[in-house]
């Protein structure tokens, strides 16, 4: 297993000069000057590993295997302890650039798409990828930091990284940006994880084996109809489902929740029962969704596009159009309130 120490020798070799190496140094040297103690992580029952497969503080090995291969459940949960490492030992490279309420100290510059990118990015996206194809070494990578590699449409297995979901929330001192890391079987989410370091929530999900927040187990809200319903995302998309939920020609009254910089956070919100409904506008990617995705399938929803298809991943455009988190029971009046709007 390579630990922080190995992987931060590795990163300038592996980054582009533009990528601001420099700050990669300023990284490993604040990394090495803080003290990085074995926690014991204890997932919920659910989640829990067969007695001598695997323990909360094992070092999972690398695991070989055909590509073709699916993982299992009991394979997957076997790297749940190293996963959860690997992403707190990511965060705490991003959140000594981290300042509460003010801009951030790491350096910035504008990707070709105009959308902003730090030197803490790219500190997170190398880390983890040097860790999580260490832990798995034939599965396929896609990361908003990496270049696409085509390699993956022909892999089963694909890992799925946002190193900071919400940079604009990171640069500015908002709290809510995340790390988002998933594993994928046939273009499907079978890990998740969201991790929110600046309030230290920790998301976790395996398929078919529920999800968690800090270990306790996530569910959806009991919300049963869009009247009173919570309700995030952009302003024309919530115009529009509170017209289209109206059966007598006035919009019906939702709760407007603060939208939520990460998107990542958002939809983890929705499986956790503090959102009801998350609306998403066209251009989201798979590596801003994957992760919580899972989670909400976990926890009684789903991510679907407007008509209530749910999302496929490891396509060859990993991006998306308009986008619907909700729970399975508001899945029916929200898709037909989007059709009507």
């Amino acid at each position: 297993m390579v630990d922080g120490r190995e992987a931060f020798g590795m990163l300038n070799t592996s980054l582009p000069h533009s990528a601001g190496s420099g700050g990669i140094a300023r990284a490993r040297s604040l990394w090495a000057s803080q003290a990085h103690p074995t926690k014991k992580w204890i997932p919920c029952t659910a989640l829990r590993v067969e007695d001598g497969f695997a323990t909360a503080t094992d070092r999972t090995p690398t695991i070989r295997r055909r590509m073709s291969d699916t993982m299992s459940p009991k394979a997957a949960q076997a790297l749940l302890p190293a996963l959860r490492e690997a992403i707190r030992e990511a965060a705490s490279l991003a959140m000594p650039f981290f300042r509460s309420g003010a801009q951030t100290t790491a350096r910035t510059w504008s990707k070709a798409g105009g959308s902003p990118v730090t030197e803490a990015d790219v500190a997170v996206d190398t880390f983890l990828k040097i860790r999580l194809s260490a832990l798995l070494s034939e599965a396929a990578w896609l990361s908003e930091e990496t270049s696409d590699d085509a390699i993956r449409l022909g892999s089963d297995l694909v890992w799925i990284v946002d190193p900071i979901d919400g940079t604009r929330a990171f640069l500015t001192g908002h709290p809510d940006w995340s790390i988002s890391v998933a594993l994928l079987a046939g273009g499907q989410p079978i890990l998740g994880f969201v991790h929110a370091p600046v309030t230290d929530r920790f998301y976790e999900a395996v398929a078919g084996c529920g999800a968690t927040c800090n270990g306790v187990p996530l569910s959806v809200s009991t919300q049963t109809g869009l009247r009173g319903a919570k309700v995030t995302g952009p302003k024309p998309m919530i115009d529009k489902l509170a017209r289209g939920g109206s059966t007598n020609g006035e919009a019906v009254a939702v709760q407007i929740v603060p939208r939520v910089p990460s998107l990542a956070l958002r939809v983890a919100r929705v499986a956790e029962g503090s959102i009801d409904v998350g609306l998403v506008s066209s251009d989201a990617r798979d590596w801003d969704l994957a992760g919580a995705d899972l989670l909400l399938r976990e926890a009684g929803g789903s991510v679907s596009d407007l008509e209530g298809t749910r999302t496929t991943y490891n396509r060859p455009d990993p991006v998306h159009g308009a986008l619907i988190a909700m729970s399975d029971g508001l899945r029916d009046d929200v898709v037909a309130a989007l059709t009507r709007g």
